[in-house]
């Protein structure tokens, strides 16, 4: 069996649109016709060659998305063919199996436990989700890492309560549903900083209180107008290192939490005043927004079938497979806040 894949053959060139054999199942895995796959903005730190060295190439991309089971390998419980399903870089239960090699021209192509630039795709069982009943298939594309990470990063990490301010610094496809997760909790204020009008505009759809434009205002001035003691829990999405700082300084004194999501570019490091922390301000990680899929997929689709969460800011982007490229260069131009790939539109 084969399948149409955007693989990546070579850093900071395009992806290459190809024909796959795809191999057999391994006990563990899952064959899965896939719907939608999310594009964000590790995917293009990959392609560029922004993460380093790429020992493994050529393989496949992508690690959310939406679709439906074929074909399940042997000792697979978890999913059942013909039942839709998240796709998530996340691990949940199920058997772990972390390589498949494709076939391309007498060529072997990497890819990891999950994969979904692709119509079909081999997953291991532990990447996948049953999608509940209901939950658009669109929306549930970003179920997949978006959604999980960003909300996770509140509800999980942060953990702001009722009343506590929250500050998101980049609100991309993960920051702004660190947004809409916080105005969930009933957080007040929320500020979303940026410095793209378009993410903000949406920021503000999502939840935020206030927003401030990183290019036009003085952040940590017009920062303290708002939270003069500083904030109780900020969040930062941008992978900057410079914005991880002024997350850090954002936060208040004794019990202020800085929460960091973004992924630096290889070789950067951040350098912190240790008064930061003498100040007893805690810096935090998140793997994931510190996620259960079991439980909290299911929890976040419940969510937007009663209108805790709006996806409709995200959904602002869908391509077809063959755009790929344009589809991340739009994502790093910022001209979209979250593409999405059709797999049925090629």
């Amino acid at each position: 069996m084969k399948t149409m894949a955007a693989i990546l053959v070579e850093t900071g060139q395009p992806l290459e649109i190809v024909e796959l054999e795809i191999p057999a199942l391994k006990p563990g895995q899952v064959l899965v016709e896939i719907y939608y796959s999310g594009i964000c903005h590790a995917q293009l730190m990959e392609a560029r060659g922004y993460k380093g060295e790429d020992r493994l190439l050529p393989h496949c991309m992508g690690h959310e998305g939406v679709g439906i089971v074929r074909e399940i390998g042997v000792g697979v419980t978890k999913v059942a063919p013909e039942q839709k399903v998240i796709l998530s870089w996340i691990r949940g239960l199920g058997a772990e199996v972390s390589e498949s090699l494709y076939q391309w021209k007498g060529r072997t192509v990497n890819a990891g436990p999950i994969t979904t630039f692709s119509r079909y795709a081999v997953i291991s069982e532990n990447r996948l989700t049953p999608l509940p009943a209901g939950t658009p298939v669109k929306e549930a594309a970003l179920l997949g890492c978006a959604v999980p990470t960003g909300a996770g990063a509140v509800l999980h990490t942060g953990k702001p309560l009722p009343g506590q301010s929250v500050a998101v610094f980049g609100v991309g496809g993960v920051g702004l549903f660190a947004v809409a997760a916080a105005r969930a909790l009933g957080a007040a204020p929320i500020i979303a900083v940026d410095i793209n009008d378009k993410k903000l505009e949406a920021a503000f759809d999502m939840g935020a209180t206030y927003t401030i434009h990183g290019d036009r205002e003085v952040v940590m001035e017009t920062l303290a107008t708002y939270c003069p003691g500083g904030v109780d829990v900020a969040v930062e999405a941008t992978g900057l290192t410079a914005v991880m700082l002024q997350a850090v300084e954002s936060v208040r004194p004794q019990g202020g939490r800085a929460v960091i999501i973004g992924n630096a570019r290889h070789g950067e490091m951040l350098t912190i005043d240790p008064r930061q922390l003498n100040q007893g301000k805690q810096i935090l990680g998140t793997w994931g927004g510190e996620t259960r899929p079991e439980e909290d997929y299911p929890l976040y689709c419940r969510m937007l079938q009663y209108g805790r969460l709006d996806f409709s800011p995200l959904l602002d982007g869908v391509y077809p497979l063959t755009a790929v490229n344009t589809a991340m260069d739009d994502l790093e131009a910022g001209c979209v806040i979250r593409p999405l790939l059709d797999m049925s539109d090629d």
